[in-house]
This record gives C-alpha cells, structure tokens and sequence, in this order.
C-alpha cells in the first residue's frame, strides 16, 4: 500500500512537471493559478480542517502577502526578503485575530474573521498612497533565481511549483508532528485535550497564525504570476472561494485542498464550452456534490475504502463456515 502511494505522488509529480508543455500561455497560468490557490487553501485547511476554528480572512491575508511583496520587490527588494516580510506580517496579525477564538466560536467566529476581511478590504481600497487604491499596483516585477529571470511563464510556473512542493513538504511534516495531533486534539475535544496537557490557548493561536502564513506565501506567489493587484482580488467571495476549495476536497485530509483547488479553479475552464450558461451548470455540480458527500471528495472516498475493509472478514467468515460445513 506504501509503494503504491509512493508510485501516485511520482506520478502526479511527473504529470505536473510535464502539463506545462501540453499547454499554450494561458493553460500554463491556469496551472500556475492553481498551485497558488492551493497553497492558500492549505492554510485555512489547517486552521480549520485540523484545528476546528472557522475563518473566513484567508483572502485578506493573501492581499497582506501580495501587497508587502509587490511593494518591496518594486522598490527594489530580492523576492526572498519580501516573502519573510510578508509571511511574517500574516503571522503577527493572524496570531491576533486567533485572539477572538479564544472566547467565541462556531459562526461567532466567522463573523469576527468576516469582519477582519472587510477591514483589509477598505484599507487596500482607500489607501492610496500605500496600496494605489482602486487602481491597484502595475508592473509588479517577476523575481530571478541564480541570474536566470522568470518572466517566462512556463518559467515562473516551474518557480511555483517547487516553492508549492517546499510548502507542502513543511504542510506534511507539520500534520504528522506532535503539533499536528494537538491540532487534531483541539478540533475534536478541546476539554479533553486540555485535560492531557495540550495548551489549548496556544495551539489556537498557532492554527491561525500558521494559516495566515500561508495564505501571505500565496499572496507572494500570486503578485508575480498576475503583475498586477488591486482591492478586488481581495475580497470575501475569494475567501469562500478558497472555504470552497477545502470543503470540496476535504476538510481535515491532506490532499483535500489539492483536489478542491483542483476543481474549484479547472473546471470552470472545461465547462467554458457551455458559453453563458458554465457558470450555472458549475454551481449546479458544486451543490449536487456537497448534498451527495458533505465531508468532500476524500471523504467519501475514505468512507468507500473503510466500507471494503469492513466487508473483508465478513467474507472470509463466510468461507470459513462454508469449507467447515
């Protein structure tokens, strides 16, 4: 079972290494696009697949990522220095904002990180002299790695992809640490983990800390790829369009935020055939897929897989009696 894991990840690590030359310009940013999203959704997956604290802020923390790093690198800035900035500035203010989940939860909680987003709207938008207002940034510079620029798309999409792989790598190690069973802990009985001796108080904060974290890398990612931001992209449906991400993959699992940037992001791109009517039928399969397995794809498939184990020594029960009789 082991091996076959290890063949999958080397085979979805070739098919993306290899996507970039099947796709003209624009297939090659759409794959760049989803790598940045998914990199932002495996933050909020954090903050809320594994720690249990609702947040709908993760797009005000990609513009935080986005703005510090396109500000820096055009005053002349290496990239690198600008996404410790950036990063770092998402984790102060999310360790902030995990400060409210101290005291309220559930929706509460929602409404107070629905809040924070529409605080990081307004300052981006009426801002001027920092952010350009609702005129945004343009001409936010691609960065350079050993020389070699990376205006290039299929460049840039290669410089994603191996920023995404470190992160996902740090994702995994993270999860499967003693901090990951903490968050695991706090998600499923915060009194009982309290009672084993899990700072409950701190591994909140860290839940959103770290998620803003990396939800400011996605901002980093993002200013580059597009060249250009402004308010807009910022705003609470970017939120729950990440939100979506999770909840359609899986919350809690690790490749949740894989498969629901997946589709959230590439299949509005194969149902464009449909002309004006895509964005419905891709709304009418958002929703027939949450009615027929809440918990997200892996979900389902993770119920599928443990349904066949059940049924295995039922089985082998029933031959058993049958060579007896």
């Amino acid at each position: 079972m082991k091996q076959l894991k290890i063949l999958g990840l080397v085979a979805i690590l070739a098919g993306l290494i290899i996507a970039p030359f099947t796709q003209a310009t624009y297939g090659t940013y759409v794959l760049s696009s989803w790598l940045v999203f998914t990199v932002a959704a495996m933050g909020l997956n954090l903050t809320l697949g594994y720690a249990g604290q609702i947040s709908l802020a993760q797009a005000a923390f990609m513009g935080i990522g986005a703005y510090s790093t396109a500000l820096m690198t055009m005053a002349g800035l290496p990239w690198i220095a600008s996404v410790v900035v950036g990063m770092g500035l998402c984790f102060v203010v999310g360790l902030i904002l995990g400060y409210p989940a101290l005291r309220v939860q559930n929706h509460f909680l929602a409404f107070v990180t629905l809040a924070f987003t529409t605080l990081a709207f307004l300052v981006m938008r009426n801002e001027e002299w920092l952010t350009g207002g609702i005129y945004g940034l343009v001409g936010v510079p691609r960065p350079s790695v050993a020389g070699l620029s990376l205006m290039d798309g299929t460049r840039y999409y290669f410089f994603t992809l191996g920023v995404f792989i470190l992160a996902s790598l740090s994702f995994w190690w993270l999860v499967n640490s003693p901090w990951g069973r903490a968050f695991k802990g706090l998600r499923e009985n915060p009194i009982r983990a309290n009672s084993l001796g899990v700072d409950t108080r701190l591994v909140t904060l860290l839940a959103f800390a770290i998620g803003a974290a990396y939800g400011g890398l996605s901002g980093a990612l993002m200013a580059p790829l597009v060249q250009y931001i402004d308010p807009m992209s910022f705003t609470l449906i970017i939120s729950l369009k990440i939100l979506l991400m999770v909840v359609v993959g899986g919350s809690g699992y690790f490749f949740g935020p894989f498969l629901g940037a997946g589709l959230v992001i590439m299949l509005p791109e194969f149902l464009r055939f449909a002309e004006a009517y895509y964005l419905m039928i891709y709304a009418a399969l958002v929703v027939f897929l949450m009615v027929v397995c809440p918990s997200g794809l892996l979900g389902l498939l993770s119920r599928g897989i443990a349904a066949i184990r059940s049924r295995e020594p039922a089985e082998r029960g029933d031959l058993k009696e049958g060579a007896q009789l």
